[in-house]
C-alpha cells in the first residue's frame, strides 16, 4: 500500500511540475497564465501608488523576502511603475472585504485591492508564485488574477488553556492564518486547566489560576500524571502587541472568556465564584492526580466539571470587571463568552440557584443559563460589543443579539439562522483539527477521524436553510483544541495541510473548488511548507490504511 501511495505521489509531483506551473491556494476566482516571468531583484522597488493603508502589505512582503531570500527592497511612495512591484487600489464594489486583482507581465507586478485587505491578500498570492529555494533573482510567472472571498468570516481557533504557547509562537500562528487568507483568530484564553490572560484587578487569576501541578499522561483518564508544573499567561502589554501584529495582517482577534462552565481555574483563584466555595475540587477517580487535593484546584485532566460559576452578584461583578479589562485590549466587535458544556449539577444542588430560578420566574436550570448569558450580553451591548457563544447558548432561549458558533453538528446553527441570528459553522465532523488525520494513529489525539478530503468537501451553507436564512451564515471556523498538543511541532502537524483545505472552503466559490486540482496544487504547497520550515502531516498520502477508528465522548461530567 505504501508503494502504491508513493507512485501516486510521484505522478502528482510530475503533473504539478509540468502541467501546472502556477499554483495558488485558495483557488482564485479567475486565473490566466501566459509564457514568461518577471524577475524580482535587489533593484526592484515596492511602489505605494494608492493613498495610505498600503504600508502593511508592503512591510509584510518585504519582511518575507528578507527572511527567506535575504532580499530587502526599497519601499517608496512615488516611483516608476515599470519594473517594480506596484501596490494600489481599484474599486470593485464587492460587499465582502478582500477582493483584489493582480497583473504580472514584463512591465512588472501590479496588485490592486478593493481595499487595504484586498491588497494584502494579493501579496499572499504573490508569495505563492515565488520559488521554493533561496535565490538572488526571483522569477514570478506572468499571470492575470481576479479574486474575491466567498465568506466574510474565515476563522481559526487556538486553545491555549490546556497547553500554553508563548507570545512568539502566537505571532507565528497569526501568520498561518493570514497567509491562508483567513481573517479571524479566536483565542481561547480561559479553561478548567489554566487562565491565560492578565487581569490587573484580580491578580490571583494568573498567580494561581494560570498554573497546574501536573497533567495526565496518555488519553483520558490517563495512564499516569507527569507531576510537572504547567502554566503561563499573557501580560496585557503582550496582548496589545499581538492585537496590533494581527491587525497589521488584517486578522481580527476574538478573545474567549469561558462562562458559566469551564471555570475551574478561575474558581481555584477565587473560590467565592463557586456555588460551594468550601468544597474541594473534584476530579475523575481514575485520573492520576499530583499534589494536594484539598481546596479549590486547577484541573489536571480533561473533561467537563460540575464546579461552575454561581450566578451571584459577586460573580457578575467579577465577570464585568474582567470584561472591562478585556475590552480595553481587544477592539473586536464580537467577544466570545463560551457557554458550552455547562453542567447544571451544582445549580440543582444550590439553594441559592433554586431560589433564583423561582424569583426570576425561570423554567429550570437551562433557563438560568439563558438568564446568565443574557445578563452578560446586555452588559457587553452597553459597551458597544456583541457576544458570540457555542451553540449551547440556545438552551433556555437565545440572547437577543447573540451570534452562534455551531459545533455540535449544524443543528444549532440552522436553528439560530432561522431565528435571524448570525452564525459561524464549526462542526466537529468537518473542522475539529484535534481529530486524528489517519487511522494509523501515530500519537495520542482526542480521537475522531478527520481527513484532508473531509475538510475540503465541507459546505458551510446547510441545504436545510432557505435563501433568506442562509445569509445569516457569515462563515466558518476550524478549531484546534490542545488537550493532547503540548508542543509546536505537533500543533503544526495537526494544522497542516488541513488548514490549506479550509482556506479554499472559505475563500473560493463552489464553482472554483475541485478536489483533483487541489491535490495537484498541494504538492508545490508542501514544498513551500518545507522551505518555510513548517511541519505538516503526510497522512493524506496513505488514505487506504485500515485500523479501527477511535471515538471519544466529551459529554461526561465529573460528579
Amino acid at each position: 500500500m505504501k508503494k502504491i501511495a508513493g507512485i501516486v505521489l510521484l505522478v502528482l509531483t510530475f503533473s504539478a511540475t509540468h502541467a501546472q506551473d502556477v499554483s495558488i491556494i485558495p483557488q482564485p476566482t479567475k486565473l490566466v497564465t501566459t509564457k514568461g516571468s518577471f524577475n524580482i531583484t535587489s533593484k526592484t522597488q515596492i511602489v505605494l501608488a494608492g493613498s495610505s493603508g498600503l504600508e502593511k502589505s508592503a512591510n509584510f512582503l518585504n519582511d518575507f523576502l528578507q527572511k527567506f531570500y535575504g532580499l530587502k527592497l526599497n519601499i517608496v511612495s512615488k516611483g516608476d511603475f515599470k519594473n517594480n512591484i506596484v501596490l494600489n487600489y481599484y474599486k470593485m464594489e464587492y460587499p465582502i472585504e478582500g477582493a483584489y486583482n493582480m497583473h504580472v507581465n514584463k512591465a512588472g507586478i501590479v496588485i490592486e485591492g478593493d481595499n487595504a485587505a484586498g491588497t494584502f491578500y494579493g501579496i499572499q498570492s504573490l508569495i505563492q508564485l515565488l520559488p521554493t529555494e533561496k535565490a538572488i533573482s526571483l522569477a514570478v510567472p506572468f499571470v492575470e488574477i481576479e479574486d474575491k472571498p466567498r465568506f466574510a468570516y474565515r476563522g481559526m481557533m487556538l486553545d491555549v488553556g490546556r497547553h500554553f504557547f508563548p507570545t512568539s509562537y502566537i505571532k507565528k500562528y497569526i501568520d498561518f492564518i493570514a497567509m491562508h487568507k483567513l481573517n479571524t483568530f479566536q483565542w481561547h484564553l480561559t479553561e478548567d486547566q489554566g487562565w491565560r490572560i492578565e487581569i490587573k484587578k484580580y491578580p490571583k487569576l494568573t498567580s494561581m489560576g494560570s498554573h497546574r501541578n501536573g497533567t495526565i499522561v496518555g488519553r483520558f483518564p490517563g495512564k499516569s500524571n507527569d507531576g510537572l508544573p504547567e502554566g503561563g499567561f499573557y501580560t496585557q502589554e503582550e496582548i496589545k502587541m499581538l492585537v496590533k501584529y494581527a491587525s497589521d495582517r488584517f486578522v481580527t482577534i476574538i478573545p474567549e472568556i469561558e462562562m458559566p462552565g469551564h471555570a475551574s481555574a478561575a474558581i481555584a483563584a477565587y473560590p467565592q465564584l463557586s456555588c460551594f466555595p468550601d468544597s474541594s475540587t473534584k476530579h475523575p477517580s481514575k485520573s492520576p492526580w499530583y499534589g494536594t487535593t484539598q481546596g479549590k484546584q486547577v484541573q489536571q485532566t480533561w473533561g467537563v466539571f460540575e464546579d461552575v460559576f454561581a450566578p451571584t452578584e459577586y460573580t457578575f461583578n467579577f465577570i464585568q470587571d474582567v470584561l472591562d479589562e478585556v475590552l480595553q485590549l481587544f477592539p473586536s466587535k464580537f467577544i466570545h463568552i463560551g457557554g458550552d458544556e455547562c453542567p447544571k449539577t451544582a445549580w440543582k444542588k444550590s439553594a441559592f440557584c433554586q431560589q433564583l430560578i423561582q424569583d426570576k420566574n425561570l423554567k429550570d436550570e437551562h433557563g438560568l443559563q439563558s438568564y446568565f448569558i443574557q445578563r452578560i450580553e446586555k452588559y457587553l451591548n452597553g459597551k458597544g460589543r456583541q457576544i458570540i457563544g457555542w451553540d449551547e447558548i440556545l438552551e433556555g432561549g437565545l440572547a437577543p443579539n447573540a451570534a452562534v458558533m455551531s459545533w455540535r453538528g449544524e443543528k444549532g446553527g440552522i436553528e439560530a439562522a432561522k431565528q435571524k441570528h448570525k452564525v459561524i459553522m464549526t462542526p466537529t465532523t468537518y473542522v475539529y483539527f484535534d481529530y486524528s488525520q489517519t487511522k494509523h494513529e501515530d500519537s495520542v489525539t482526542i480521537g475522531g477521524y478527520l481527513t484532508l478530503k473531509m475538510v475540503y468537501d465541507y459546505e458551510p451553507i446547510p441545504s436545510q436553510l432557505s435563501k433568506e436564512d442562509e445569509k445569516y451564515v457569515i462563515g466558518a471556523q476550524a478549531n484546534l483544541w490542545t488537550e493532547y498538543i503540548s508542543n509546536t511541532s505537533k500543533l503544526e502537524y495537526m494544522l497542516f495541510p488541513r488548514l490549506t483545505a479550509l482556506s479554499e472552503v472559505l475563500w473560493s466559490s463552489k464553482e472554483n473548488k475541485n478536489w483533483n486540482d487541489f491535490q495537484k496544487k498541494l504538492i508545490p504547497q508542501l514544498k513551500r511548507y518545507d522551505f518555510w520550515n513548517w511541519n505538516y502531516s503526510k497522512a493524506f498520502q496513505d488514505p487506504s490504511s485500515k485500523i479501527k477508528e477511535t471515538q471519544y465522548d466529551l459529554s461526561f461530567v465529573i460528579k
